[in-house]
C-alpha cells in the first residue's frame, strides 16, 4: 500500500474557544460601556448645545476616547446608533404603553417620547443630513415605522371609543412636528405640554350635545 508523502498531507486543526468567567465579564463590561456611551450621547445631543465632540461625549460618560472609538469608530456610526435607538424606543414604546395604559394615556405619553426624539435629532442634524445625502441613513424607512406606531395607538383608541376615527397617523405626526417646532422657538411662552394636551383633547370623539 502506498502512502502519500508527509509533505502532501493536510491536517485541519480546530481551535476550541472556551467561554470563561473572565471572558463573560469582559463582554458584560463592553456592553455596559456601549450602553453608557449611547445614553450619554443621547442626553448631550438633546441638550440643544449643538453637536458635541466625540471627546466631550467620552468625557461626559467617564470613559476614555479609545473606548468610544472601539464601539463607534466614527461620528456617523455614533449618530446612526443613537438615531436607531431612539426610533426603537418609539416603536417599542407604542406597544409597551398600550399594554400598560388606556389608549389615550398611552398616546399622550408617546407624544412625550416623540418630543425626546425630535430634541435628540435636532442635536445631530448636521451629521444626519450628510448621512441621508450619502445614503448611510434610511430616513424614509423611519417615517414609515413611526407612522405605523401612531396608527397602532390611534386604532386602539378608536376600538376603545376613546379617540376619533377620522384622524390619520400622518395628521397626528404633522401636528406633533408643528407643536415641537413652535414650542421651542425663542421667546415663546406656550409650552409643548399645554399644546399636546389640547391636541389630545381634539382627538377625542365629539361629545353629544345636550339640551
Amino acid at each position: 500500500m502506498d502512502y502519500a508523502p508527509v509533505s502532501h498531507i493536510q491536517i485541519n486543526r480546530s481551535v476550541i474557544r472556551l467561554t470563561t468567567p473572565a471572558n463573560k465579564a469582559l463582554r458584560a463590561d463592553a456592553s455596559r460601556n456601549r450602553d453608557q456611551l449611547l445614553a450619554v450621547a443621547t442626553r448631550v445631543l438633546a441638550s440643544g448645545d449643538g453637536e458635541p465632540s466625540m471627546r466631550a461625549i467620552a468625557r461626559e460618560a467617564g470613559l476614555g476616547i479609545g473606548t468610544l472609538y472601539r464601539h463607534f469608530p466614527t461620528r456617523e456610526s455614533l449618530v446612526a446608533a443613537v438615531y436607531q435607538d431612539q426610533v426603537a424606543r418609539l416603536t417599542n414604546g407604542a406597544t409597551d404603553l398600550l399594554a400598560q395604559q388606556p389608549p389615550t394615556q398611552a398616546l399622550r405619553r408617546w407624544m412625550d417620547l416623540f418630543g425626546d426624539w425630535i430634541a435628540t435629532k435636532n442635536g445631530m442634524l448636521t451629521t444626519m443630513l450628510s448621512m441621508i445625502d450619502t445614503g448611510d441613513l434610511a430616513h424614509t424607512d423611519t417615517r414609515d415605522v413611526l407612522l405605523t406606531a401612531i396608527s397602532a395607538l390611534l386604532d386602539a383608541g378608536v376600538a376603545a371609543d376613546e379617540l376619533r376615527a377620522d384622524v390619520t397617523a400622518d395628521e397626528v405626526a404633522a401636528a406633533l412636528i408643528g407643536i415641537y417646532t413652535v414650542a421651542h422657538q425663542p421667546g415663546n411662552t406656550v409650552t409643548a405640554d399645554r399644546l399636546l394636551d389640547i391636541l389630545l383633547d381634539g382627538l377625542r370623539p365629539p361629545r353629544p350635545l345636550t339640551d
